[in-house]
């Protein structure tokens, strides 16, 4: 055996010595113990209900908690999860932040085992390194164990310790105050949690699992105290769970609840990068309680199912909600912590959030441009009603288009969020092109719509209508970048919602973008008050052109961001070619040389070209400046770091996302904010959503979130995850993660 394991190891430091030759130095065999020798594993039964695995662990050597396994060979013996105590947090260069142990450690694994089995046989995996820089491959030992006789002493003692901190939880426990409807009971009135809640899964299809949760007669489950992770899969995450109609429930400890007390059907979208088949392993944690009787600390269980091969759906809780599970006849809904609100509700916000929208930085610019045209149109009340009628149209087209987008991918079984233009980069490049020629227009360089004159209108009619209404376009698209406060639940019942409801939201929410310019159209009042043109309008037209060369910019920085410099330039070359062809173009307005005008219209036709060509450029990996102490966001990082009990704080951006940006200005990159993750122990984990990412997608999905910014705090030792506003300050942090700290 010694023999065998030293061969193993041998063949485990050559793999090592290639993957991380500078670690390897000169180690050799000689230089390390047998594996049993560095890792002396014993086992013994405290009781009936917990055995005890210990490693007595050899100087210079370690092993990692991540590693350890323990699982029953057969059903004689039912286990709950393994107890492993805390580590010592360690960066390692095979396997990055881990938790190891020297010296020794005793893990514990309670359970129930079958009357009548005076022995049970346990499967241990572990794996360990030395500090020479070797690590040994992964260990599996079995271990028979004998087991007390029923009703010994040593029987009685542990059900005192391990029963009760089972089903009711360690002191530190919340619910450790319903001791006194346990001691009305008895503990052994009380089923081990197995037997309480029988925990299946399946792969219902390709991309879908499917979850049964079982209370036993008597026991109910808690819906939100319910959650799922997958662990270790390849290129496939979670959509929202499509839960079925719970019962609602006065909890003395929870309050106003949704409970199940029958078996409970869950249905899991998968979203899926990679179709090939492959073994995942679903992990659900949930609570649940004995009806009058005591409620059990929080669970967790793992499941190994075998996903075949084939597409997931982008499903999410924009369409799963709207997928019910009308085969049981079950209305589908969503978690009550993360719910939407109601149609009038939502109407209100759209409108008080599209009127707040005005003041966002990034649609400034364009109500700047907006503003000149009031001005010059300040000669009669009926050119000011024109404007802002014809700006409203612009808006409201704009908000319908962007619904309709939404309401149809939604119907394919895809979902949008808001401001996803932003995240094509043909788009980016168009904004930021058209930006700059508007730019150029307010400065002088050419005139927008001068080649329509003799059409059968004036041109001032012409130019007014159609500016107007492609200012309110302008507007909206502009606008996704940022959200404003009471936005964020209007949008996530539009996203939601059947399609008329959905759409008389996209569309209040254009009526408040479109307001402050309608009351100055139809109150006479109002535009009385509006200064009369002059000459001073053409030196506030130049003005202007700056806010729209800051935008040019700004979006140039997004595209940067997306398809790296190298892109950069050529679209840069492409706003010099198009500055030259419009230039060029004035110049020959009022010449009779064809050729000459020919010759403008090849320099914008080539800037198009070159803009194109900066689009089809192959992405670079552009130099990500992350954030000290930050970790990428994936469903899998989230799933460790709340598997290890630390608190969590997500953060979802986008380098679009001004309201992102001013937040991490504002609290999230200042030293007070670091200070607090690192008294709080949190870890900072951050998503970028600059370019489409399904996992990112699916997250926003599951707390009803339109875009980004999104911030959620995930508490230490277990729990739902709470949605934070989008507008953040130092104070409102404190109060988030001091609570969701571990103690």
């Amino acid at each position: 055996m010694k023999q065998a394991s030293m061969m193993v190891a041998a063949l485990w430091l050559a793999v090592m010595a290639m993957v991380a030759p500078g670690s390897a130095r000169a180690a050799s065999e000689e230089d390390l113990l047998p594996v049993d020798q560095a890792y002396v594993l014993t086992a013994k039964a405290v009781s009936r209900e917990r055995i005890e695995f210990s490693w007595t662990i050899a100087p210079g050597y370690y092993l990692y908690r991540h590693r350890f396994g323990v699982s029953a060979v057969d059903s004689s013996f039912k286990t709950n999860p393994l107890q492993i105590p805390d580590g010592k947090q360690h960066t390692d260069e095979f396997f990055g932040k881990v938790e190891t142990y020297r010296n020794q450690v005793t893990l514990a694994q309670t359970g129930a085992a079958a009357s009548g089995v005076g022995s049970v046989s346990f499967k241990v995996k572990y794996q360990g390194c030395a500090d020479i820089g070797v690590c040994y491959p992964p260990q599996t030992r079995t271990l028979t164990v004998a087991l007390p006789a029923a009703g010994a002493a040593g029987a009685t003692d542990a059900a005192n310790s391990a029963g009760l901190d089972g089903l009711l939880g360690a002191p530190s426990d919340p619910l450790a105050g319903l001791a006194s409807g346990a001691s009305a009971l008895g503990v052994g009135d009380a089923l081990p949690e197995e037997q309480a809640f029988r925990y299946e899964a399946i792969a219902n299809s390709p991309s879908e699992l499917l979850v049964r949760i079982t209370p036993a007669q008597g026991y109910y489950l808690y819906r939100d105290k319910t959650s799922f992770q997958l662990l270790d899969a390849q290129g496939v995450t979670l959509g929202a769970p499509r839960w079925p109609a719970g019962k609602a429930h006065r909890d003395e400890h929870f309050g106003d609840v949704t409970v199940y007390f029958d078996v409970a059907e869950i249905p899991l979208p998968l979203i899926r990068s990679n179709e090939a088949a492959q073994t995942l392993t679903l992990q659900a944690n949930f609570q649940g309680c004995q009806t009058d009787g005591i409620c059990y600390r929080p669970m967790t269980r793992q499941l190994t199912i075998e996903l075949p091969a084939g597409a997931g759906a982008l499903v999410g809780a924009a369409s799963a909600a709207m997928a019910s599970t009308a085969a049981n006849g079950i209305a589908a809904e969503a978690a009550p912590t993360h719910a939407p609100p109601g149609l009038l509700l939502s109407l209100l916000l759209a409108l008080i959030g599209g009127l707040i929208l005005n003041l966002m930085p990034c649609v400034l610019p364009v109500l700047s441009f907006k503003a000149l045209g009031l001005a010059q149109a300040s000669r009669s009340h009926a050119h000011a009603k024109a404007h802002a009628l014809w700006y409203t149209a612009g808006v409201l087209a704009s908000f319908a288009v962007i619904g309709a987008l939404v309401l149809a991918l939604r119907s394919a079984g895809q979902a949008l969020g808001w401001g996803f233009q932003l995240q094509q980069p043909e788009v980016v490049a168009g904004l930021t092109m058209l930006m700059f020629a508007i730019g150029l227009s307010l400065s002088g360089v050419f005139q927008f719509g001068a080649t329509m004159a003799g059409v059968g209108q004036s041109l001032t009619e012409k130019s007014g209508a159609t500016g107007d209404f492609f200012t309110g376009v302008l507007a909206v698209i502009v606008a996704s970048p940022c959200t404003a406060p009471f936005m964020a639940g209007a949008l996530g019942y539009a996203f939601t919602a059947p399609v008329l409801p959905a759409m008389l939201v996209f569309l209040a929410l254009g009526l408040g973008l479109a307001l402050p310019f309608l009351l100055i159209g139809f109150v006479p009042a109002l535009a009385t008050r509006l200064p009369r043109p002059g000459a001073w309008m053409e030196t506030l037209k130049h003005w202007l052109a700056f806010p729209m060369y800051l935008t040019a910019v700004w979006l140039l920085w997004v595209f940067g961001k997306q398809r790296g410099m190298d892109a950069v330039g050529v679209l840069l070359i492409a706003a010099v070619l198009l500055a030259l062809g419009l230039w060029w173009l004035e110049k020959q307005r009022y010449t009779e040389r064809p050729a000459q005008k020919v010759l403008a219209w090849i320099l914008i036709a080539v800037a198009g070209a070159a803009s194109i060509a900066a689009v089809r450029l192959p992405a670079q990996a552009a130099a990500q400046q992350v954030e000290q102490g930050t970790v990428a966001y994936s469903a899998k990082a989230l799933a460790e770091e709340r598997a290890a009990g630390r608190a969590v704080f997500i953060d979802m951006t986008a380098d679009w996302c001004i309201t992102c940006k001013v937040n991490e200005k504002a609290v999230l990159h200042t030293d007070a904010f670091r200070e607090l993750l690192e008294r709080t122990d949190t870890v900072y984990m951050v998503g970028d959503w600059t370019d489409q990412d399904a996992e990112i997608s699916a997250f926003l999905d599951e707390f009803h979130a339109p875009g980004v910014p999104l911030y959620v705090v995930y508490p230490a030792g277990g729990g739902p995850g709470k949605k934070l506003p989008q507008l953040l300050s130092q104070s409102m942090m404190e109060e988030a993660l001091d609570p969701a700290a571990k103690r």
